[in-house]
């Protein structure tokens, strides 16, 4: 593993204005991820996962904080910079008929970046470089000439991530790319961007509610909650040892395949969603949280190293191992 961060964020937040106050969808998250790696970022509806991600890539203009490249803050970078930039940095989304463009045939999406970023020199070297592509992600060659709304979801998200690779990048974020799909596809597609990882080293951002798919394609896993990070860890080391009781609710909502009533769901998560709009301090889980006491609305808890690389931002350690801002 390469020593330094392909990409990290440091105390990145954005906010939204409302009529009320100000919604903290991302709220002081630092994170980094390393080339031919993925972080998963699971977290209820809502949390700020998306959100998080078009943060990083700059779809979404940040509050504060820093996005790092390479060591580099890339928020600061004017139009032209940007433009290079968006080469290294894609997103696959996750509707896969919503993004994109009704109009165009399979070909004239994928050649799309291809033009933007002037990659091919000529028409001949355009067309070599799609089928080139269309092959890569599993897309026929008869498709070429087809419109989204006569392919199925999986071949329209293999349509998405062609174009997130025409421009080569070396980071990609992952927005729920098979919530929208059939199981059986959802297999597919993911071990397509497990197979393209071990081939060009991409590093993924994958951001989604499912936690058996996390697992399968993560080397580390986030878990957001309101907009802040509450545990991180390597991803044998969550599913084994979950600390935050939040990540220990989120486990056991996992379905298990058996008749025993006694198999069934254990941890089920009680009460109200506290509001993101102006959040008071402490832990946003406390109002949901079977062990909360007082000390957990008094202050901001900080991330809290419980074992080799495992975060938690919870009261129960904060006597335990190193503080983390």
């Amino acid at each position: 593993m390469s020593e330094t961060p392909l990409i990290e964020t440091r105390h990145l937040k954005k906010f939204f204005s409302t009529p009320k106050g100000l919604l903290h969808a991302v709220d002081d998250i630092s994170l980094s991820i390393f080339p031919g790696q993925t972080l998963g970022v699971v977290g209820e509806s809502g949390c700020g996962k998306s959100t998080l991600g078009r943060v990083m890539i700059r779809l979404l203009p940040a509050t504060g904080g820093e996005v790092l490249y390479r060591g580099e803050n890339f928020l600061a970078y004017n139009g032209r910079r940007m433009k290079e930039m968006r080469k290294k940095v894609q997103i696959i989304f996750q509707d896969p008929y919503a993004s994109l463009n009704p109009r165009m045939t399979v070909s004239e999406i994928i050649a799309e970046p291809l033009k933007v970023c002037r990659i091919c020199p000529d028409k001949e070297s355009m067309q070599k470089k799609i089928r080139e592509l269309m092959d890569t992600v599993g897309l026929a060659p008869r498709l070429a000439n087809t419109y989204p709304h006569e392919l199925d979801g999986g071949r329209r998200q293999r349509i998405g991530i062609a174009r997130a690779l025409a421009v080569s990048p070396e980071f990609i974020v992952c927005d729920e790319p098979v919530s929208a799909l059939d199981v059986s596809i959802q297999a597919q597609i993911l071990n397509l961007l497990m197979d393209l990882q071990d081939s060009y080293k991409i590093a993924y951002l994958f951001i989604t509610h499912d936690l058996s798919v996390v697992r399968h394609i993560s080397d580390e896993i986030m878990v957001m909650y309101l907009g802040q990070c509450v545990e991180k860890a390597p991803s044998q080391e969550l599913f084994r040892n979950p600390a935050h009781p939040y990540t220990e609710a989120l486990l056991s909502a996992i379905p298990i395949p058996s008749v025993r009533p006694e198999d069934k769901m254990k941890n089920v998560i009680r009460g109200e969603l506290s509001s993101p709009i102006n959040p008071k301090p402490g832990c946003r889980f406390a109002a949901r949280c079977p062990y909360a006491t007082s000390a957990c609305t008094q202050q901001a808890i900080p991330l809290t190293e419980i074992a080799p690389n495992h975060m938690v931002a919870c009261t129960k350690y904060q006597d335990k191992g190193e503080h983390h801002g």
